[in-house]
């Protein structure tokens, strides 16, 4: 078997191992058991636990950022293309589960250097949805001026809803990755849309 199609395979054992049991509980003997090679070959292809588990963050994240930014069709509407993305995301975190456990919640709860990596896919979602939020409002009204601050702290927001929300329809049986998208685009279209027209909110206080 070429080595690179062993490799995958020792990291899908070790995705689901990390992703069902936690990285500490994790052990190499089970990604190796499940992987169907000796442990020691296990660290021959990936060196260490902690360098196999930096490997399955990078893939799970170059996974998923490829998995949203493929389902946008530049030149929609603006809500035509974030209902893209969100259902491309709630899908993604559906059908990988696992992959989704190691990168919300294993990766974030380790400390560094794990805690750096997947900050890179976080950067790299909000860039894709920071891009996307700031064209659509200038274009629907033509202020060149709105503010850049402000479409970032919105792509912010946004990202971090869809990533709590993916936890949450992970775990609660019966939702669909099309309801999750739903929800967040029920949630967060009304706001945006204004935006897109001049319409901010203003405080009367």
């Amino acid at each position: 078997m070429p080595r690179a199609v062993r490799e995958q395979q020792m990291m899908d054992a070790a995705v689901q191992t990390f992703g069902q049991r936690g990285y500490r509980a994790a052990s190499m003997d089970e990604i190796a058991e499940l992987a169907g090679v000796s442990k020691p070959l296990v660290y021959l292809y990936l060196n260490s636990k902690e360098e196999l588990f930096t490997a399955c963050i990078r893939r799970e994240a170059k996974a998923l950022v490829e998995a949203v930014q493929a389902a946008v069709e530049p030149g929609l509407p603006a809500d035509r293309q974030l209902w893209s993305g969100l259902r491309a995301f709630f899908t993604h975190t559906a059908d990988n589960p696992d992959g989704w456990a190691v990168l919300d919640q294993q990766a974030r709860s380790q400390g560094e250097p794990f805690v750096s990596e997947v900050g890179v896919l976080r950067e790299e979602i909000v860039a894709f949805v920071t891009g996307l939020i700031g064209a659509a409002a200038r274009e629907a009204h033509h202020d060149p001026a709105l503010p850049d601050r402000d479409v970032a702290g919105l792509a912010q927001a946004l990202v971090g809803a869809a990533e709590a929300l993916a936890g949450w329809a992970n775990e609660t049986p019966g939702v669909s990755a099309k309801e999750a998208a739903g929800t967040l685009m029920n949630f967060s279209w009304a706001g945006l849309e204004n935006l897109m027209h001049g319409r901010g909110w203003q405080s009367k206080g």
